[in-house]
Formats: C-alpha cells, structure tokens, sequence
C-alpha cells in the first residue's frame, strides 16, 4: 500500500519506488496541509497528509528529481505494476486507492480538489475499479513471465490490510480485526465513512462495493520484535523458530514486566499520534530486569500501542462486538493472549493464516462468479480455528500498564522535537 511506483511512456520504471515507510515527504505533508487547510484536506479525501502516502511521494520526487519527474507519464502502486505486468491495463482499485491521499473517499473517485492542489495531472493515474471487478485478463507477457493461461481474467484486488480484512471475514460492522505484520491494524468495517475529526484513523474504501473502512495502524508492531532479534538475538539455536525462542522467554516474566514500558516508535508513528518524529522508548528499567522482560514488554507495547485504536474506536462509537487476530502475531499463543488481556476482550484465531492471500483469492473467487458477494463467500469459508479468553486479573493489570503506557508520549515527545 502507499508506494510510489513511476514509469516512462514505454512502460519502464523511472527510478526505484519510495515504499510507505519511506517518510521524507513531510515538508511536501505541510505544504499541502498550508495549501487546502487541515480540515478541507480531512473533509476532501477523509484522510490527513501523511508522509506515507503516495500523492507526497510524487511531490517529493518533483521537488528533489526534477528530471526524472520529467519522465514520468503513469503512476501506480506496487501491486498494480504487477498487474500492469501481467495484463498491460492500467487499473487500481477504490481501496488501495484510498491510500494515496488522491481519492475522494466519501465518493469513490479521484478528487479534483486534490489533483489541482497538487498539480498532478489526472492522465497519470490508473482507471478505478471496485476490488472484486474484473479489470484484464493475463497478456501474453504475463503467460511468459508466470505461467498463468492467456485470457485468465484479473480482478482489482485490494491493498494488504483490506484483503486481510476480508480474508478474516471483516465485513461487516461490529466484527474487528487486529493484525500484527511488520505494521499493526486495528481494522472495522463501516457502512459509511466514518471520520475521524483529527485524522488520528484511517477512513478508506472497503474491497467491498459500497463499503467503507475505518483502520489505526501501528508502524513497528512486528518491526519491534523483529528489531530485537537483529540486534540482539533469539537466544540458542535449537533448530526451532527464532520468534518461538524469544516467546518462550516471555513467558517466564508475569503481566507488566515489573513497570517496565515499551512504545514502538522505531519509524515515527500513525495512530494516534501522527508524528513521523515519534521515537522508541525502553522506559522504567532497574537492576532486576532482564533480557525476557524487554522481549515481554516489546509484546505489551505492541498491544498498548494498538488499543489506542480500541479506545479512538469508542469515541467513536464504532462497533467491536468480535476481535479477530491476524498477522505474525497470531501465530504467537503469548501474543495472542497478550492481545485478549490488553483489549480486555476475547479474540478469535481464523483457520486461514495467511489473511491477505486469502482474502484476494476470495475476491478473485467472486469477480469469477464462484460466489455472488463477498458476503456470501465469507460466510461460505472463513471459519474460526480458535478462541482465547481474556484473563479478568490479568486484564486489571495491563489497565494499570496501559494507563502509565499512555504517558510516556507526552513526556519523550519535548526530548525528541528538540
């Protein structure tokens, strides 16, 4: 999602793409934030500017690489040049496209408001689609390069988060996901856009046909964990998973890690901060921690980091009836009970790990007329493996932690800003 893919006019790529972590675009966030005004911006795409989409991108590229701006005559994002590759058509669909920061989300179309702003000519961007539309079929190119047959029809597809979504059954209100990847999402489907007056959240197009999207994201959810690893390792090699390892280290530390914090902010953060200038912080560290209780309250930071969704969520008054966990994290039995104990609510482990792949070969499935919806396919097929219950002591622990969790941002962010 969010990455800037330019290609010339015979197709070939005019430089390498800026992906969406790649956060240097925030001088180009203020000037369209001065040019249309903060609440305009929100009311226009239901989204703020933020230095991980894709229209800041191009801007950054026009500024600082005027000639290979020059070049430029289509822009895409990463998973579109596959299919650009695959079929020769041009196509993107309403929910990724809603991560550009171009689309006007409440109406699904691009925003001439946004395109003028920005002065980005419309002839660059792909044709709009909804996810389960058919928008090519596989050219001879795509035959040579993936060994799929001539003619097999391509449907729109969706971004990670919104196939995930759907390949978890999160369709319609009420049901929640919470999906731990590099990123972390807390994701719920809405009949409406549903905004957020600070643009602390995330509105986007669902990948379902007059749906919509609401979503929190955590920038180094699985990162954190991953980061400790590189740095520090996962203990001795028995031949097992390395993220097994350091879970079983975890374990041996009791709910809080003794007062000790963790906040995520490895690569600035989203929700519910939107600082790119946000920065990691190991906070309450004594004598008597150890190793274990920094991997322990990297898991809690995590899940603090993404109930602070939950809590935007119920000011909202955005439904969560069912929790659903997706991602890396849910293959961890500590994670997920960290994440029942944070939320304070049952979770639900879906049969189908891989979320995304799923939910775009259930959107493929209904663009081939398997099924008639979306709906309908999820009900048919995504099933539940597993349910953990939240622990009540527990629960009134991580309530403490995440009390104390919650005022380290305020107090590190004068650190960092000077």
């Amino acid at each position: 999602m969010h990455g800037a893919v330019m290609l010339d006019e015979r197709g070939q790529v005019v430089r390498p793409a800026l992906i969406w972590c790649d956060v240097r675009t925030n001088p180009q966030c203020r000037q369209l934030t001065e040019r249309i005004g903060a609440e305009q911006l929100i009311q226009a795409t239901c989204n703020p500017a933020l230095a991980n989409f894709t229209l800041t991108k191009l801007m950054w590229v026009r500024e600082n690489e005027p000639d290979n701006w020059k070049r430029v005559r289509f822009v895409m994002l990463p998973k579109d040049y596959v299919r650009f590759r695959m079929t020769g058509e041009r196509a993107i669909d309403m929910a990724d496209a809603s991560g550009t920061l171009l689309l006007d989300v409440a109406h699904r179309r691009w925003s001439k408001l946004m395109l003028e702003a920005a002065a980005v000519d419309e002839q660059l961007l792909p044709r709009l689609f909804e996810s389960p539309d058919v928008c090519g079929t596989v050219a001879s190119e795509g035959t040579a390069a993936i060994g799929l047959r001539k003619g097999t029809p391509v449907v729109a597809g969706a971004g990670d988060q919104a196939a995930g979504a759907v390949g978890m059954g999160i369709v319609a209100p009420g049901t929640v996901s919470a999906t731990i990847g590099t990123s972390g999402v807390v994701f719920a489907a809405t009949d409406r856009p549903a905004l957020e007056p600070a643009g602390r959240l995330h509105t986007f197009c669902h990948a379902i046909p007059g749906r919509w999207h609401v979503m929190g994201v955590t920038q180094a959810a699985g990162l954190s964990l991953r980061w400790f690893r590189d740095q520090f390792g996962a203990g001795a090699n028995d031949g097992r998973d390395p993220y097994e390892r350091l879970s079983d280290e975890a374990a041996k530390i009791p709910a809080g890690c003794q007062g000790l914090l963790w906040t995520p902010y490895l690569m600035g953060e989203r929700t519910p901060h939107l600082d790119p200038d946000a920065r990691g912080a190991l906070v309450g560290l004594t004598a008597t921690h150890t190793r274990a209780h920094v991997i322990r309250a990297i898991l809690e930071g995590v899940a603090f980091s993404l109930r602070d969704t939950f809590t935007l969520f119920d000011e909202m008054k955005v439904k969560v009836n069912r929790i659903r966990l997706g991602g890396g994290g849910a293959r961890s039995p500590l994670w997920c009970q960290i994440q029942a104990d944070v939320y304070g609510h049952e979770v639900e482990i879906v049969e189908a790990e891989e979320g995304a792949a799923y939910g775009a070969a259930i959107l493929a499935g209904v663009g081939a007329g398997a099924w008639k919806s979306v709906d309908e396919a999820c009900g048919a097929i995504v099933r539940i493996a597993k349910i953990v219950k939240s622990q009540p002591d527990t629960v009134a622990v991580m309530n403490t932690s995440y009390a104390a969790y919650r005022r380290v941002y305020p107090a590190t962010k004068r650190i960092f800003t000077a």
